[in-house]
């Protein structure tokens, strides 16, 4: 427990000049970006950028997710209504939605790449077991935020993959009923079940997919990169 308590605290109680200093120093918002780097760290074939491109396929599902919220509505009459206004009434309205899903799918992909490149490059050895483990549960995330989404169309598709996920959770032994009562807010695919997904993929998961990508880049600033390489030495 130690070992893991450090790897998150890296400084003591703020009472003397050394621990205020390191408190300074590890404070997110003023070194959540790093002053220089090594051009060897920056460079594409380092990381593919994986990290960034996951990063910024978020920006986009959260600025869509916005404007798609002004033309929607989570309940059972209107639902399927609004997604075909956005098909043929509203302008740009297929643009804007496919635009949504495709980065949704984008980002599901990179996030697992950006994985198993972390793992193949074994970063998640001390002191960044941590970050490590933020990562899995930001990958966790952005599954859930996706599947959260799916019911939300209202469709034929979107009502029986829910119904096949939450049957899924049901088969858990013990706790597979309460869980799946507990995603549906009773016990079928119904109205209760696209409200709490509709607030599950618009408010909940994205902010804490959004303070898990924060505390995930400022880990990465903090404890430094690891290279595929042995880096040359000058001598």
């Amino acid at each position: 427990m130690n070992r893991v308590f450090r790897s998150i605290v890296r400084h003591g109680f703020p009472d003397t000049n050394r621990n205020r200093s390191l408190a300074v120093f590890t404070n997110f918002f003023l070194h959540i970006h790093p002053v220089k780097a090594r051009l060897r760290a920056i460079r594409l074939t380092q990381t593919w950028y994986l990290g960034g491109l996951s990063a910024a396929t978020f920006f986009i599902l959260t600025v869509t997710g916005i404007l798609l919220m002004f033309y929607y509505h989570p309940s059972v009459p209107r639902a399927y209504e609004d997604m075909k206004d956005l098909e043929f009434v509203v302008s740009a309205g297929v643009f804007l939605r496919n635009l949504h899903r495709w980065s949704a799918h984008m980002m599901v992909a990179l996030v697992l790449l950006h994985m198993i490149r972390v793992f193949f490059a074994g970063a998640y050895r001390p002191p960044r077991e941590f970050n490590w483990v933020i990562g899995v549960m930001l990958l966790l995330g952005t599954v859930l935020l996706s599947y959260t989404g799916y019911l939300l169309p209202w469709d034929q598709l979107a009502f029986w993959a829910v119904t096949v996920g939450t049957n899924m959770a049901d088969a858990v032994p013990v706790i597979g009923g309460d869980i799946k009562f507990l995603m549906l807010g009773g016990n079928g695919v119904n109205e209760n079940a696209l409200l709490r997904f509709y607030v599950l993929h618009c408010v909940v998961l994205p902010a804490a997919l959004l303070v898990g990508i924060a505390v995930h880049v400022w880990r990465v600033r903090k404890d430094g990169g690891i290279y595929l390489k042995k880096p040359e030495s000058n001598e």
